[in-house]
């Protein structure tokens, strides 16, 4: 077999913030606050979109990656890419968060169904331990 006929796997994660000047998590609002800050005021309202905070065992913001955006009422998350986006930035723990245009703050069935499904994920323990 020629290794030539097989595909090289390349990694990488870039962050130009400094330690020192990396956004800390200290609770649910300062994770709102880092969140919203990524959210586009123009369309915040117009379609739903599902991000992920990636954050370091120290609670601090790594980074924030748009997953999907979807229609007025939904979205598709792969969960795949979900991990590999934490794994690929070496992250320690992550946030995940969607907004709903119609304003409503209730989690629909789907929504808890793909909460639970991200939660129940074997890769959610390298992630989260």
């Amino acid at each position: 077999m020629s290794t030539n006929n097989i595909a090289e796997i390349q990694i990488s994660y870039t962050s130009h913030i400094t330690k020192a000047d990396r956004v800390k998590i200290k609770n649910s609002d300062s994770a709102y606050e880092v969140l919203l800050s990524s959210w586009s005021r123009d369309t915040i309202e117009l379609q739903e979109e599902f991000k992920v905070l990636l954050l370091n065992n120290s609670n601090e913001v790594l980074g924030v990656q748009n997953l999907s955006k979807g229609g007025t009422t939904g979205t598709y998350v792969d969960v795949k890419l979900l991990f590999a986006i934490a794994l690929k930035a070496c992250a320690s723990g992550i946030i995940i968060a969607h907004n709903h245009p119609s304003g409503t703050l209730e989690p629909s069935e789907s929504d808890i169904r793909l909460t639970k499904k991200i939660r129940d994920s074997p890769v959610s323990m390298l992630v989260t331990a």
